[in-house]
């Protein structure tokens, strides 16, 4: 086991975090507090998708797209992109009804997330980093 082996999802953590910083510093019209807040689970690019994809794709890469190992790693991938557009997208949606609950009833105390889960078009960003960190660490 090479160093690059570990290092390559934490790479890709740090590539898509920067880039979500980026993506929600211009959406806040260049508010670095409104862009931290935005940073989460969820928007673009999907870290948890980034993270896992370029651990999948440099084991191609490096190992073969034939291998077991491959193959594990894709269908993680494959439930984790389900997880992240249904599942979690559901949870966002039951924090909202809760939250407009909570005020309609006058419960007081922070809200809950209602910012989870993803689009098809923040995983697919997500994807991208992760073959692109994948796709460079295999050659190095």
């Amino acid at each position: 086991m090479d160093v690059k082996d570990i290092a390559v999802p934490f790479v890709a953590w740090a590539v898509c975090g920067s880039l979500k910083f980026v993506v929600n510093f211009i959406r806040a019209g260049g508010s670095i507090a409104e862009a931290r807040r935005l940073i989460g689970y969820g928007g673009f690019p999907s870290t948890h998708t980034a993270v896992l994809s370029s651990a999948v794709f440099f084991a191609g890469f490096t190992l073969g797209f034939d291998t077991p190992v491959f193959t594990l790693g894709l269908g993680t991938l494959v439930i984790l992109v389900m997880d992240a557009h249904g599942l979690r997208q559901k949870v966002g949606v039951q924090a909202k009804a809760i939250n407009e609950l909570r005020r309609a009833v006058g419960i007081e105390g922070a809200p809950l997330r209602e910012r989870m889960g993803h689009a098809w078009h923040e995983i697919g960003g997500g994807l991208a980093v992760g073959l692109a960190v994948g796709y460079i660490a295999s050659w190095l």
